[in-house]
Formats: structure tokens, C-alpha cells, sequence
């Protein structure tokens, strides 16, 4: 009988080693996930990608990439927070103003409303920005409507709070803040007169959700093809240029996004 208790003994222990056992030697794995996922490479990154991802699996006790792949399909939630892991979502008010004012001068020649998308939105410094230069601009809400997508469940929760640090504010003169912002202890409330303006979805533009979306007139797509590869680049326009109304009309793109 004590020989089968040790023997079952010993068994559960190398199990639980076993189950313990990390094995983080294929990030090349995740890569490819991802890529599929989101579009996103980092082919040139993968070092970023191991450290960002291997951190990501400790801190939810996950001990290999073929398990992580496992456990995102069936969890939602753990599915968004290596999202959220991954994608950077850093930017400001009033970021390329000069673009910003060019959708201004046309929206301004438009007879009928226009509807205006940005993809990425990331924390919603962008639709905010477009929102307030037409607003200075003299043209009315009702003139215009934004949505604002991001892949980041994270970064679209910080934008419908349009809460913001002093750095992400830097542009904007100190009436513009003063009109549109609450300050408070550093950081900067943006008033429900624009935040009611814009809408968010948490979206995919690769994904069928994506369409549902309907037609735009002026869409914005800065500083997302940089980190696509050219297949993906190429895919990623034609999908943006699918959501136009009008094939006439300007899709912006960041100055980074190089093709």
C-alpha cells in the first residue's frame, strides 16, 4: 500500500513539473497569430514581441505560446489583454494639425452631413481633435458625425473617458483647453459638449463586424500601415477604401505610413 502511495506520489509531482515546464522557444508562433488577428508583423520585432508576450503569459500563469494560443480562443478577456499587450496607443491633440485642417476646409464645402471615421482611434485624441477644429471652425453638430475604431479594448475604454494627461494636451492653446477641458490635479476632463460627438467600437478592420459600420466621407488611417507589411498595407487600403461613400473623396493617412 506505501508503495503505491509513493508511486502515486512522485507521479503527481512530475505531473505538476510537467504542467509547470515553460517553453517560450516559439514565439515565431504568436507572430504569426497575431499577424492573422490584426495585421500587425513584427518580423523585425520579435525580440519586443517575446518579452512583451512571455511577461504577459507569467502574469496569467501560462507557461508556453502553444498554451496561450489555446487559452485566447476559449477567454475573451484574456484574448483582449495580450491585445492590449501588443498595440501602443500613445498620441495627443491636434497630432498633424495641417491634415486636420484640410478635413475642416472640406467638411466646410459639404451641402450634407458628413459621416468621418478614424481607424485607428486609439485613446481618442484624434476624433476629439476633429471634433473641436470644426466646432472652432463655426461648423454645427449636426453637420457632422464621428466614429472613432480601435483594435484595443483598452485604448477605447480610456477614449469614451477622454481623460488626459498634461502631454497628450501640449498643442492645444490654453483657450482651447480652458473652453473644452475640466483640469484637475494634472490631468485634463474633456467636456461632454464634444465627447458626445464622437462614438467608439472596439473593431477589427479586417473583420466582416467592420462593414456594418456603413459608408464615410473623409476616413482617417494615420500611423497604422507602419506596422503592416506591404501584402497587409495593400489589404488594409483597399478595405479603407471599400468604406468610402464617395470614391472621389481623401482617405488621410500619418506621414509615417509609408508605402
Amino acid at each position: 500500500m506505501f508503495g503505491w502511495l509513493f508511486s502515486k506520489n512522485e507521479t503527481d509531482s512530475q505531473t505538476l513539473e510537467k504542467e509547470h515546464t515553460e517553453d517560450f522557444s516559439n514565439i515565431e508562433v504568436v507572430a504569426h497569430y497575431f499577424k492573422e488577428l490584426s495585421g500587425v508583423t513584427f518580423d523585425k520585432q520579435l525580440s519586443i514581441l517575446d518579452s512583451k508576450t512571455k511577461s504577459f503569459c507569467l502574469n496569467n500563469e501560462i507557461y508556453s505560446y502553444n498554451e496561450l494560443l489555446t487559452r485566447i480562443e476559449q477567454d475573451k478577456v484574456l484574448k483582449e489583454g495580450l491585445i492590449d499587450r501588443l498595440t501602443t496607443n500613445e498620441t495627443f491633440f491636434y497630432r498633424e494639425f495641417n491634415q486636420i485642417k484640410e478635413l475642416v476646409s472640406l467638411v466646410k464645402q459639404e451641402s450634407a452631413p458628413v459621416r468621418i471615421l478614424c481607424a485607428p482611434c486609439a485613446t481618442g485624441e484624434e476624433t476629439y481633435s476633429i471634433a473641436i477644429a470644426l466646432l472652432e471652425e463655426g461648423v454645427r453638430p449636426s453637420h457632422f458625425s464621428i466614429t472613432g475604431i480601435d483594435i484595443n479594448a483598452h485604448a477605447i475604454q480610456r477614449a469614451r473617458q477622454a481623460i488626459y494627461r498634461e502631454r497628450n494636451v501640449k498643442n492645444l492653446s490654453d483657450d482651447l483647453k480652458s473652453h473644452y477641458f475640466h483640469e484637475e490635479d494634472g490631468m485634463y476632463k474633456l467636456s461632454s459638449t464634444i465627447k458626445d460627438l464622437v462614438e467608439f467600437h472596439c473593431m477589427n478592420i479586417f473583420t466582416q463586424e467592420f462593414k456594418t459600420l456603413g459608408k464615410f466621407d473623409y476616413i482617417f488611417s494615420r500611423n497604422m500601415l507602419i506596422y503592416f507589411d506591404m501584402q497587409t498595407k495593400d489589404r488594409a487600403v483597399k478595405v479603407l477604401e471599400s468604406m468610402r461613400r464617395d470614391s472621389s473623396k481623401k482617405i488621410f493617412f500619418g506621414h509615417a505610413d509609408l508605402f
